[in-house]
Parts: structure tokens; sequence; C-alpha cells
């Protein structure tokens, strides 16, 4: 019982100091006054005062106070997390639940040593010692404090992160928390994926990470090396059984294979390991495919949890229309009432003019449009332009439409050549970023596609038109190739917004199951391993 007292006075305190497990202030539930002694599940209730009382005491935020009061008043103050004889299921499986997010994300923040400790002290040859209703009371609420603290970190991310530090302007998510533990109640904390608010892509890079830790726990992972410039198949050399070897952890290569030689199968291994990391994937295995493949397990462990917490950030699912462009990986993915329906090559801005990562609701297509110059390529590239050559705003199709602080107003005409080619997609936003075609087709054979001034250049931009357009009888595909061959400028509003979100990924699990990663860029993910690694994820 001395354990039990401590156990309250310091679990007090803990509480005191961490004031706002919420993250929005929810409508305060109605009392349901239908649940009774006779059938509840637990036959243990409370007073309302006596909440109103924990509530003053733990100096609660606004925000905490009432999720505590929507929570309670819909179950009529029954205990959530105890029953006469001891503890219920729930507790035991939220208390794992916690213990295996810990686990994984390497983030001991959450971890309450006391909270674990009460539950196993309680416990005295294998049967609850009972507490008293005042300890029982105490111990409940501290549970449910415990549960909002968990839920808002575990499926909406570390608030102390800020993501406009972190160059993240995608509104993060908001989850309802008491939502989630009424069904954790209802069902007894098992099964939780089937309703926890977290997305698929969450879950799946969750079971990557696993399998690296088991890499990592089996300790091998040494350097390959040889001398040799590059190994392609049908070459001998003793450093390809450790290739073969490492691929198949990774599961490249399909079975193991111990052998020196190059084979057939390799090849394939080597191929798709190249894919997986946004690699020309030819096969031979050079002195940049050496040195991925020998990166340190350890990086690609920070990679995963870097993404992981990115993942927090956004919606559970999306049951609609939507694209995602996703800057690392060049590329557009297009989806249909929440599923993938295709993808295209794009290219970003450069290192020097970083695309933006943010969200949207694309409004218009516009056909044959213009191309409003901004002011800073203006001063940068055109007006220099003018001064070496006369003829520079007619050789490129240009035409000066005013002047602002001696500066020239230009704009590009619609054409063949002009630099946003047919058709551009706007989807209105401060940063002045949008989709659109180029007439510089070579660069979608490029592996690393980070060369314009910000906005986001399509390979297929007319089969996207396509796509948001395809409710509407008016535009066929004739009429959309038409359009965007006029000459003349055509804009037209979508009968309902779809959502674009601009994203930066450099690790996710792909549609086939496949776990890529692609280089970091724009150093986003620098950024965020120092607000990370430093606050205590020591993984």
């Amino acid at each position: 019982m001395k354990q039990l007292v401590l156990f309250l006075t310091v679990l007090s305190f803990l509480f005191l100091s961490c004031r706002n497990p919420g993250s929005e202030v929810p409508v305060v539930e109605k009392r349901d006054t239908t649940i009774t002694v006779s059938n509840a599940y637990t036959q243990l209730f409370f007073d309302s005062l006596a909440l109103e009382q924990y509530i003053q005491q733990q100096q609660y935020s606004d925000t905490a106070a009432n999720q505590f009061r929507s929570f309670y008043n819909a179950r009529n103050y029954q205990y959530a997390w105890f029953f006469h004889d001891g503890p219920a299921e729930q507790a035991y499986n939220f208390l794992n639940m916690q213990s295996d997010y810990i686990a994984y994300s390497g983030d001991s923040s959450l971890y309450n040593p006391i909270l674990q400790q009460v539950f196993d002290t309680l416990k005295s040859g294998g049967h609850f010692v009972p507490l008293n209703s005042n300890d029982r009371l105490r111990a409940e609420l501290s549970l449910t404090t415990q549960f909002f603290r968990y839920a808002g970190k575990a499926y909406q991310g570390d608030n102390n992160l800020n993501t406009t530090d972190l160059k993240w302007y995608i509104p993060r998510k908001k989850i309802n928390e008491v939502a989630f533990l009424d069904s954790l109640i209802t069902h007894k904390g098992e099964k939780v994926a089937s309703y926890e608010p977290v997305n698929i892509y969450y879950r799946r890079l969750k079971q990557k990470l696993l399998d690296y830790y088991a890499i990592e726990k089996a300790g091998e992972w040494q350097p390959l090396v040889t001398s040799r410039k590059k190994l392609e198949a049908g070459d001998a050399d003793a450093v390809v059984a450790g290739i073969k070897h490492r691929l198949f952890l990774l599961q490249d290569l399909s079975s193991a294979d111990s052998s020196d030689l190059f084979t057939g199968s390799l090849k394939i291994a080597v191929k798709k390991f190249q894919r997986r990391h946004g690699m020309h994937a030819d096969g031979v295995i050079g002195a940049a495919t050496l040195r991925k493949i020998n990166e340190p397990l350890q990086a690609g462990i920070r990679k995963i949890l870097i993404n992981m917490e990115r993942l927090r950030w956004v919606p559970e699912e999306i049951n609609k229309d939507y694209l995602l462009v996703n800057i690392p990986e060049f590329k557009l993915h297009v989806f249909e009432n929440g599923q993938l329906s295709f993808s295209m090559n794009v290219v970003v801005g450069s290192a020097q003019h970083n695309t933006v990562v943010f969200s949207g609701d694309l409004k218009y297509v516009v056909f044959s449009p213009y191309w409003n110059i901004p002011v800073s390529i203006v001063k940068n590239e055109i007006m220099p332009g003018m001064k070496k050559d006369k003829n520079y705003i007619i050789k490129h199709n240009m035409e000066i439409t005013g002047y602002a602080n001696n500066i020239p107003a230009v704009r590009q005409k619609p054409g063949p050549n002009n630099s946003l080619g047919k058709v551009k997609f706007l989807f209105p936003n401060s940063y002045n970023i949008y989709l659109h075609d180029t007439p510089a087709k070579s660069l979608f054979g490029e592996t690393k596609r980070a060369f314009s001034h910000g906005c986001i250049r399509l390979n297929e931009p007319e089969k996207l038109a396509q796509f948001l357009l395809r409710n509407d009888s008016s535009w066929t595909e004739s009429a959309i190739t038409s359009a965007m061959n006029k000459g003349k400028e055509k804009y037209v509003t979508l009968k309902a917004p779809v959502q674009v979100f601009i994203g930066y990924f450099t690790a996710w699990v792909d549609s086939k199951g496949e776990l890529n990663f692609r280089d970091d860029i724009y150093g986003h993910d620098v950024r965020m391993a120092e607000r990370i690694f430093e606050k205590g994820l020591q993984k």
C-alpha cells in the first residue's frame, strides 16, 4: 500500500506538469442517463463533482477539461478502466499499446514507470489487491489522462514540433481523442488497428521499421568492399556473396544464395533495389549503387522514423478524389475515390527554388495559358536578356503589359514554346505554385528532376486534364486536345474542387508493399532529425 500511496502522490505531480493532453476543444457530450448500474458493463460509478474536483486540482486547460467531461458525461460517470475486483482488460491492453509505441518509435517521453508499477504491484500472487474508492477513482482518472497524452502524440505527432519551422504548411490532422477512447473501451483494447486514427501508409511503414529492427538485432551489417569499379551479370567476386545476403535481408533477392557468381537473379534484385531508391535501374553494381547498399542500417531506421512522424500529421484516410505530389519522389499520384488511379513523373523546384510543402483545392484548368512571369524571373533573367538582345521579347513570344518601379510586367503568349506548355492547373495559393505542362520533355527522363523555379511540371498533363474533366460530357478527349492546341487561353472551372497535397516523404511503402527511400533534396529531413532525435528518439 505504501507503493500505491507513493504512486498516487507522484502521479498527481506528474500530470500537474502536463496540463494539456488535448489539442482541440471538443463539444462536451450530453450526459447519458440511460446508463445505470443495472445495465452497465461495470457497476462502478462516481459523482460528477469528483471529476470537477480532479480537473481543478490538476489545473487542466479548457481543452483537457472538456475532453474529460465529454468522455465521462457520455457514460454517466461510469468507470472505464476498473471493475470491483480489479482493472478491466482494456487497462492492460492500453498499457501494452503504449509500450509497443515507445518500443518502435524510440520515444520514451510518454513512458510513465509509476503508472506501470501500480499495475504490476496491484497484483499479489496472481490476485488483485483491492483499492479503496478514493485511490481507485484517482487511478481511473489518471489512466484517462495518460490515454489522452498517448493518443495525442502517437496519432497526431509531437506538438512540440513546429511544422512551419520544418517547412511543412499542410494543416496537421486533428483527431477526436474522446471517440478513440470510447472505441478502445468498447473493443476492450483489442484489434486496435481496425479503429485507431492512423492511415494505412503509417501502418505499412511501421512494419518495415520492425523488419529493420530485426536485421539490426541480428548484427549482420558490415561494409561490403570490392576493388572492382563495377559488377554485373556473369562476374565473379568475393563480395558478391555478401551483396546477395544483404539484398536477401532487404527482401530484394527472393532466395538465399551464398555463391560468388553474379547471377541473373541478382541482377533482378539489384534493379529492384535501385528502383526502390530512385536510382537508374540497370542491374549493374557501380560505385553509387554499392554506396547505397552500404548505407548504415541506422540511417534507414532514422529516415523511417522521420517519415512516420510526418505520416502522423496527415489524414487517416481520404475517400474522395485527390492529388498527391511527393517532391523527393518526383511523382504525381492521382487518386479516385481514395484509390490510386495512376501516377506520372514530374519536375519540381530546384534546391535554390524549393517547391513548398502545402495543400490546396484545384479549381481551374487553363488551356493554352499565358505565362505571367514572376518579377524575380523578370529581374534576374528577362531584363538581362533584353539588354543583350533588343529582340529578346519577340523571339520568346513575350509581351510587356506595363511597368512598375521601372520593372516591366512580362507575359509569354500561348503557343507550343510557352514555358507552361499547353495547359496549367490552378489551386489558388499564396506561394504562386501550380501544376503545368512544359515543352522541355527531355527532363522527365532524368532520375532526379529538381529543375524548376518552384512550380510542378507534368509529364502527362493531357491525362490529368481528362481525369479532372471526366464527368463533364462537353470535355471529350478531342475537345481537350483541341483546347490545348488552339493558342487561345481558356479557363475551365471544375464542378467540384479537387484537393491537392504537395508532400515531402523520403521513406514510404508503395502499393506493391515495397519500402522506398529517396534523397533529402531540400534538407527537410536534416531539420526534422535535429528536433526529433535530440528530444529523445535514440533509435
